[in-house]
């Protein structure tokens, strides 16, 4: 992970550290949409329990992040967040 910033302290407490956090970015391959929904699960299973989620979204929603499971929502669902509020 890169070197972290005072405002981004809340990666180190994040849940999805580890071996699990395979299931928050796509693989280098094409997956299949059940595949895709499958990991989006898991991956959001663990957000839903984090700590540091709020932040985590927060963060992803600031610097427009296009990819991955980021504070329980994927890239459609963020950009659908962003719009709501712009609009």
């Amino acid at each position: 992970m890169a070197v972290r910033s005072a405002g981004e302290a809340w990666q180190a407490k994040a849940a999805c550290r580890g071996p699990q956090a395979a299931a928050f970015f796509p693989p280098t391959y094409a997956e299949r949409k059940d595949e895709r929904l499958a990991r989006e699960q898991r991956a959001k299973a663990i957000c839903s329990s984090c700590t540091v989620r709020e932040d985590c979204l927060s963060y992803a929603m600031r610097i427009r992040e296009p990819h991955g499971i980021w504070g329980g929502m994927n890239e459609a669902e963020r950009k659908q967040l962003l719009d709501r509020r712009a609009g």
